[in-house]
C-alpha cells in the first residue's frame, strides 16, 4: 500500500471504481434504466433482491425519498441481512437449491415484471436459480455483479453458471474477487470493502435513468419525497394511492 492514510487510500480506491463503472458501464446503465422504464410504462411491477450485504443496495432503492415508489424488495427470509442469528445462516441459505424457486412461487412476481438481482460473486445457487426461474416466468432480469468472479471462481449452482449468464442486462461493479481494497504489511488479510459504495451508486444511476426516461416519454415518474419536508407525506400519499396496486411494501 502506497503513501497516504488508510482513509485516503480507501476513498481513492472507491472513487477509482466509481469512475470505472461510470465510464465502462454507461451503456448497461442506460439499458437497465430503459428496461425498468419500459416495465413501468407497460403496467409492470419492479422488484429488487440481494442476499447478505448485497441486500443493502437493494434496500437502498425501496421506499426511498427521491426514489421510485414502484421498487419493491423481494425478501428471502434469513438472507436479507445480518439480523439473522447466527449470521452465518444467511451465507448457508444462499447455497440451498430450491430456495429461490420456492420464494418466487409465493411472491407477487408475474410475467411482465422486472427484477434486479444483486450478487457480488453471482456464484451461489440462490441468485443463479432466482434469475433462471424469474426469466422462465416471463420476468425481465437485471443482474448487478462482479463479472471477475466468473473467471476466477467456480459456480456453486448445479448448472455451473453464474448470475451474469441469466440476465437481460448485466451491470458489472468491477469489484475485485474478495471485496477488499487495501493491504498493509502489518495486517494479515486484505481489508476495506467497497462493493456497497459502488453497487449502491450503480443502482441509483439506474433509478435516475429510469425516472428521466419516463419523463422523456411524457410519463411522470412515480417518485417519493422526503417525509421531512413540508408536503412530503401528502405527496407520497397521492403517489401511493395512484400506484397502490404495484406497491407491496405497505398494507
Amino acid at each position: 500500500m502506497s503513501d497516504g492514510t488508510p482513509a485516503d487510500l480507501f476513498f481513492d480506491a472507491a472513487i477509482g471504481l466509481l469512475q470505472r463503472v461510470r465510464d465502462e458501464e454507461a451503456g448497461a446503465i442506460t439499458a437497465a434504466g430503459t428496461l425498468l422504464a419500459d416495465t413501468v410504462a407497460a403496467g409492470g411491477r419492479l422488484f429488487a433482491f440481494g442476499a447478505g450485504h448485497s441486500s443493502l443496495a437493494a434496500q437502498d432503492v425501496v421506499y426511498r425519498a427521491g426514489g421510485l415508489a414502484l421498487m419493491n424488495l423481494l425478501a428471502v427470509p434469513g438472507v436479507v441481512g445480518v439480523d439473522v442469528t447466527p449470521a452465518t445462516l444467511g451465507s448457508a441459505l444462499e447455497r440451498v437449491d430450491g430456495l429461490a424457486s420456492a420464494v418466487l412461487e409465493t411472491s407477487p412476481l408475474r410475467a411482465g415484471d422486472a427484477l434486479v438481482i444483486i450478487s457480488l460473486s453471482g456464484r451461489n445457487a440462490l441468485p443463479v436459480e432466482m434469475a433462471l426461474t424469474a426469466r422462465s416466468l416471463g420476468v425481465k432480469v437485471i443482474g448487478v455483479t462482479s463479472v471477475a468472479y466468473a473467471s476466477e471462481t467456480t459456480s456453486r449452482h448445479s448448472s455451473g453458471t453464474f448470475l451474469k449468464d441469466h440476465c437481460d442486462v448485466v451491470l458489472d461493479s468491477k469489484i475485485a474477487v474478495g471485496d477488499a481494497e487495501l493491504t498493509l504489511d502489518t495486517i494479515p488479510a486484505p481489508f476495506a470493502p467497497a462493493s456497497t459504495v459502488v453497487t449502491s451508486a450503480l443502482m441509483q444511476a439506474v433509478m435516475a435513468t429510469t425516472a428521466a426516461t419516463l419523463a422523456d416519454r411524457g410519463v411522470e415518474p412515480p417518485l417519493l419525497r422526503s417525509g421531512n419536508v413540508d408536503g412530503g407525506h401528502e405527496w407520497n400519499g397521492r403517489v401511493m394511492t395512484e400506484y397502490g396496486d404495484r406497491i407491496f411494501y405497505r398494507h
